[in-house]
C-alpha cells in the first residue's frame, strides 16, 4: 500500500518539492485526513466495476482513494501547474486519466465514452471548487450524462440550498433545479481543520442519485426552472406578484397568471417555497400557452 498523499506531511512536503502556491481564484482548498476521503468514497458506493469522474483533483489526495476503489477514474483538472504534480503523485496507479480541462467547458459525454467504455456505472466524486460548485452540477444534469449520481464535497450553504425541502428557508430554485434530476441528500458534515489552507466556510457532502424519471411531466423543462426563478425573485412576495414580476410581460398579464394558479387549485397568496416540485410542474404547464418564447 502506497503512504497516503492526504497527510499534512505528506501533502507539505509534495507542495515543497513543486514550490506550489494556492490561487485563491481557483477556490484550492486540499483535504490532509485520509478518514474523510475513505469516508466520501464510501457514500459513492464505488465497485471494481465502477467509473469515477472527478473535478479538480489539486495533488490527487482524492483520486488515489477512487483509484483504489474504482476500476477506471477520470480527473478534470483546470490548473496547469498541477499536472506534473498529479503525474508523480498518481504514478502508483494505471487506472486514472487526468483531463486538463475547464469542467464547463468540456465535453464530458465524449470523455466518458473513450475512457470509460467498459464500466458497469458512472459516480461524480469531488471535492468541488466552491466558487463554481452551481454552474458545474448544473451543467452535468443538464448534460444528461450517463451516470449513477454524485457524492460532490461543497460549501455547507449551498449544500443546504440543494437539498431544501418545500417549506423551509433554504428551499427555492437551485433546490428545485437539482431535484429534478435526482433525489438529494447531505451525506457528511466535513470540519475545516481537514483542509489545507482552511476555507473560512463550512463544508459538506452532498449524495445525489438520479431518478429513473423525473418527479413531474412537464411540457417544458427550460420553462419550469424559469417559472422557479420566478417565484422565488423576492421571497417575501407571494407567489402572483413574484410571477407578474418574473415573467416576460407578467404585469400585463395578470389575469393569465391568476388563471392558472386558479387551474392548479394555487392560493395567489402562496409564497414560492411552499410549493412542490409537483404544483410548479403544473403551475409551469397552465402558465405554458401565454408565456412560452414562440
Amino acid at each position: 500500500m502506497h503512504k497516503d498523499i492526504a497527510t499534512p506531511i505528506r501533502t507539505k512536503e509534495i507542495l515543497q518539492k513543486y514550490g506550489f502556491s494556492f490561487k485563491k481564484s481557483l477556490g484550492q482548498n486540499f483535504l490532509i485526513d485520509p478518514n474523510i476521503l475513505r469516508n466520501i468514497v464510501s457514500h459513492a458506493q464505488l465497485t471494481e466495476n465502477s467509473g469515477a469522474i472527478e473535478i479538480g483533483p489539486g495533488i490527487g489526495a482524492l483520486t488515489e482513494h477512487l483509484a483504489r476503489a474504482a476500476k477506471k477514474v477520470v480527473s478534470f483538472e483546470i490548473d496547469q501547474r498541477l499536472l506534473p504534480v498529479l503525474e508523480d503523485t498518481l504514478s502508483p496507479y494505471d487506472n486514472v486519466s487526468i483531463v486538463h480541462s475547464d469542467i464547463l467547458k468540456a465535453d464530458v459525454a465524449e470523455v466518458i465514452a473513450n475512457e470509460m467504455p467498459d464500466v458497469q456505472d458512472i459516480m461524480v466524486v469531488a471535492n468541488l471548487p466552491y466558487y463554481v460548485t452551481t454552474p458545474i452540477l448544473l451543467k452535468l444534469l443538464h448534460d444528461q450524462l450517463p451516470i449513477r449520481g454524485f457524492v460532490v464535497m461543497m460549501q455547507k450553504e449551498v449544500a443546504d440550498r440543494i437539498t431544501a425541502k418545500p417549506g423551509t428557508k433554504e428551499y427555492g430554485s437551485l433546490s428545485i433545479a437539482i431535484q429534478y434530476y435526482v433525489s438529494a441528500e447531505v451525506a457528511m458534515m466535513v470540519p475545516k481543520t481537514v483542509f489545507m489552507p482552511q476555507p473560512n466556510v463550512e463544508s459538506a457532502v452532498i449524495r445525489l442519485i438520479k431518478h429513473a424519471a423525473p418527479p413531474v411531466t412537464v411540457i417544458d423543462e427550460e420553462f419550469l426552472f424559469e417559472v422557479t426563478r420566478a417565484s422565488f425573485v423576492q421571497r417575501r412576495k407571494t407567489i402572483l406578484n413574484n410571477l407578474q414580476a418574473g415573467l416576460p410581460n407578467g404585469k400585463q398579464k395578470k389575469e393569465a397568471i391568476l388563471a392558472a394558479l386558479a387551474q392548479c387549485e394555487i392560493d395567489p397568496t402562496r409564497r414560492g417555497e411552499t410549493l412542490t416540485i409537483q404544483e410548479f410542474g403544473k403551475l409551469a404547464d397552465a402558465l405554458y400557452p401565454n408565456f412560452a418564447k414562440r
